[in-house]
């Protein structure tokens, strides 16, 4: 195939899609405030819904949250209302809340809206196919970022960016129409060559400093020196690399070693997620991470025994 007949197939896959010109917001959460404000101020509050069930959006426009010490003037919408179909749908829930959060925008979903999911774990994209048809599923990973949110309160350090790509002959047209929103909005992002690898990458990193962090009630600076704490996060992630082979994902000793380099990156007083659950007294998502780790080490035959401590004694 030509070069010139490689961008008229694109060009034509382009056409069956939309241009993005509006973004759709499901849940509140530090990554769900940080994009709200983000496409809020880049595009106008008329073309980014913040969208929540009747109650929780009456209450989101009577608290003022912030953001990095800035009132957050969103457009709050009942989404039972809407009836606009999303363009650009993103979720930011906690995995728990994604099948109501998907019930509740479902009719807002029609052959043009694209999805994505910021969510932990490896499962949320399925979960999305299943509902919608994979066709509309750009897969996502949240990364390089470091964000909380107390109460109204959403603190980030570093926006980090989404790492974007499509899986097993999804709509590659889908992953450029998205790929050209952030390009137009100057949102940061990424497109790994191989985005299942980058998907149990990003697990790996998640079931190794997540859970040893909410483990031990520290900080990052809990994993980021030598001793127990350490070797624990190490030998978690050891076990995802295990399971991920057996899985057929070509995760590695290297996959290791680039991800504690991020987390050595990290600001030490900084906390991971899971953490701030565990503190809030928050549900957490250890069986996102160790939960499916152990899930499918027994499948396997592949002993998880960290993992195993982590489902059995986070909570």
């Amino acid at each position: 195939m030509t070069e010139t007949m490689k961008i008229a197939g694109t060009m034509k896959a382009m056409k069956s899609i939309k241009k993005i010109e509006t973004i759709d917001i499901v849940g509140l959460g530090a990554l769900g405030v940080m994009y709200a404000d983000f496409f809020t101020k880049k595009l106008g509050k008329d073309k980014v819904r913040v969208l929540a069930d009747k109650g929780r959006a009456e209450r989101y426009r009577r608290e003022t949250i912030t953001f990095n010490g800035e009132a957050c003037d969103f457009n709050y919408c009942d989404a039972a209302q809407e009836s606009r179909p999303s363009q650009l749908l993103l979720f930011a829930v906690k995995y728990g809340a994604l099948n109501a959060a998907m019930e509740e925008c479902a009719h807002l979903v029609d052959e043009n809206t694209i999805l994505i999911s910021v969510l932990n774990g490896i499962r949320s994209e399925d979960d999305l196919a299943e509902r919608f048809g994979a066709g509309k599923v750009v897969h996502c990973i949240a990364q390089k970022m470091a964000a909380l949110k107390e109460g109204q309160v959403a603190v980030c350090t570093n926006k980090g960016e989404l790492a974007i790509g499509v899986m097993n002959g999804d709509r590659e047209e889908c992953k450029d129409a998205v790929q050209d929103f952030f390009e137009r909005t100057g949102f940061a992002y990424s497109c790994p060559g191989d985005m299942r690898h980058a998907m149990w990458g990003k697990l790996l990193c998640n079931v190794g400093v997540n859970q040893t962090v909410s483990l031990y009630a520290g900080t990052y600076r809990t994993v980021q020196k030598d001793g127990e704490a350490r070797d624990m996060m190490l030998e978690a992630m050891r076990e995802v690399v295990r399971v991920a082979n057996a899985e057929g994902v070509d995760l590695s000793e290297e996959d290791v070693r680039q991800w504690v380099g991020v987390i050595d990156s990290l600001s030490p007083d900084g906390e991971p997620s899971m953490r701030q659950d565990c503190k809030a007294g928050r549900a957490t998502e250890v069986a996102l991470f160790a939960g499916t780790i152990c899930t499918l080490g027994k499948k396997h035959g592949i002993p998880t025994p960290v993992n195993d401590r982590f489902l059995k004694e986070i909570h």
